[in-house]
């Protein structure tokens, strides 16, 4: 029973480590998140932390990792909406969650390219999990061909072009409003309904 108190306690802890790196990263920007601030976030000792991680490095890429079931639950969600609803509604829903996802974690994104080991490790992991940015596009483009073939989507779209438009202004988008630090106009909903009705119209608007 004190066994698994601890396991159980550890995870905790740990959990309450990624969240203060996350918070940290947000208002340091990632090259500027050390061990010992963490620690003064969590409050705890520095060596508390290596209990969980080794060092900085994995600590970081824990928190990077860690972040990825947000990007993926709107795509699963997608798969399974193939023929049924609207495309367009299904898209823009989908779009709704990356854009979350690309708002939480593009702070970091664009911190990695001051971190080149931690960059150079983030990819090796995306890899070997076969999990990535290009692969999202891939179910985004995979979804809108399963809907041409249900004639829910206009034949003369081009599947891969469209779903690396969509990604694309996502991600731009909540770069530009993380920069200048505020939203942009028209709100997000808005803009996804319209940006996928361009990129992606309905047969009858052939």
């Amino acid at each position: 029973m004190a066994s698994g108190s601890r396991r159980f306690g550890k995870i905790n802890r740990r959990s309450e480590i990624l969240q203060a790196a996350e918070k940290l990263m947000h208002s340091r920007g990632l090259s500027g998140v050390t061990t010992r601030q963490i620690s003064q976030e969590v409050g705890c000792s520095e060596g508390a932390l290596y209990v969980h991680f080794k060092g900085r490095l994995e600590l970081l890429l824990a928190m990077l990792e860690e972040s990825l079931p947000n990007m993926l639950e709107p795509l699963h969600a997608l798969r399974k909406s193939v023929g049924r609803g609207s495309p367009q509604e299904n898209l823009a829903k989908a779009l709704g969650g990356i854009f979350k996802f690309h708002q939480r974690v593009v702070a970091a994104t664009a911190g990695l390219f001051a971190e080149p080991e931690l960059l150079a490790a983030y990819r090796s992991s995306l890899n070997r999990q076969g999990k990535g940015p290009h692969l999202s596009m891939k179910v985004l483009e995979d979804y809108i061909r399963s809907e041409q073939r249900l004639n829910r989507i206009a034949s003369h779209v081009n599947a891969k072009l469209a779903a690396t438009l969509m990604m694309s202004a996502s991600f731009f988008r909540a770069f530009v409003e993380r920069f200048f630090g505020k939203s942009m106009q028209p709100a997000w909903s808005t803009f996804a309904e319209q940006l996928v009705v361009t990129v992606v119209p309905k047969p009858n608007d052939d």
